[in-house]
């Protein structure tokens, strides 16, 4: 029987994964202004989405040759390899873009908020499980949802491995005293549906225009654990919910 809900955040309950692309090619034309497209970067970071944040910055460093660029930066920015000085740039475009309350207003994704509520009042437990850091996470969450009480909020600081290992999710079935079959986890992205599986939970995936080609490339799951669209989100997961009863 299912009695816990636990959703992503990024690209699940509010668009930061456009806004975290966005950083990433922002940076990497700082660094290349006069070879670096745009349109390539953002391709690359869609083919890592739910990645972490240092196994995204290696491999962009590596596909658009910024070692050199970048270490140039390091002693500036006070990091000792060129990554960090890649992930410091990107840094600081992305919290000038979260920094913005309007903008979280503007790409909250209101149906997975709105099953986030259901949960709430119907009795299940629930919580977020992202590969954002605490800070960000907890900043972003107050944006969308100022009088939210979640059961348990975990972040990338907690955990050793990111997603796709099950870890975070395990954690999250650890701490809220609950086996992973009790747990019905709310993703948008192939690495984070390996996540939620690699933890025996159930998933539902609620891919956006971003996620959509992946999730249905991956296979991963049937197509009654797949929103059709955002607004179906809540139709879906009473479903799953009624046969995990």
């Amino acid at each position: 029987m299912i009695r816990s809900i636990l959703f992503d955040l990024d690209g699940t309950l509010v668009q930061t994964e456009t806004l975290k692309a966005e950083s990433y090619a922002l940076a990497a034309q700082e660094l290349c202004p006069y070879t670096i497209v745009k349109e390539d970067v953002l391709q690359a970071y869609q083919s890592m989405l739910g990645s972490p944040r240092d196994r995204v910055a290696q491999d962009l460093v590596r596909r658009f040759d910024l070692q050199d660029v970048a270490e140039k930066r390091m002693q500036e920015l006070g990091v000792r390899t060129p990554w960090q000085a890649f992930i410091q740039i990107r840094l600081r475009y992305y919290e000038r873009l979260v920094g913005d309350p309007e903008v979280i207003r503007q790409n909250k994704c209101p149906h997975a908020l709105g099953l986030l509520d259901w949960g709430l009042a119907r009795g299940y437990r629930i919580g977020v499980a992202t590969m954002s850091h605490c800070p960000q996470a907890s900043r972003i969450l107050d944006l969308l949802a100022p009088e939210l009480s979640l059961d348990i909020l975990i972040t990338r600081d907690d955990v050793d491995r990111g997603k796709p290992d099950p870890e975070i999710y395990l954690s999250a079935a650890r701490q809220l005293d609950m086996s992973p079959q009790e747990c019905l986890v709310i993703e948008d992205s192939a690495t984070g549906i390996r996540a939620a599986l690699a933890a025996g939970m159930t998933c539902l995936a609620v891919p956006s225009s971003f996620t959509a080609p992946e999730v249905e490339r991956s296979g991963l799951l049937p197509q009654a654990n797949i929103a059709a669209s955002p607004e179906m989100l809540q139709q879906t997961a009473e479903q799953l919910l009624d046969q995990g009863s």
